[in-house]
């Protein structure tokens, strides 16, 4: 799912009052960190997370790595932390427009 720009926007106001729920640390995408990061996309639909590993690069492979595998889109990094969103086909909760 791509997000248009305003999606985006709007996203991005959503999370700014959130807090990271998941941080990946030296270690990476450990098989416990990947299930609790696709238990909160599904639950929350926008997730903030923590990347402290490595250098800007290193998180930016491991971001990218993360939305390959939970199927997450990126909204938004600034710094080590990320938005992400994950529409819950079976239950949404959040309503985005289609512009």
């Amino acid at each position: 799912m791509a997000l248009t720009e305003n999606q985006r926007k709007t996203l991005r106001g959503l999370g700014h009052k959130l807090k990271p729920v998941v941080m990946v640390a030296d270690k990476g995408l450990s098989p416990n960190v990947l299930h609790e990061l696709d238990s909160a996309l599904t639950f929350h639909e926008l997730i903030k997370v923590s990347v402290r590993a490595g250098d800007r690069d290193e998180r930016q492979a491991i971001i990218a790595d993360i939305c390959d595998k939970t199927d997450a889109e990126n909204v938004q990094r600034i710094g080590n932390i990320v938005l992400l969103f994950r529409r819950n086909a079976d239950a949404p909760k959040i309503v985005l427009g289609s512009r």
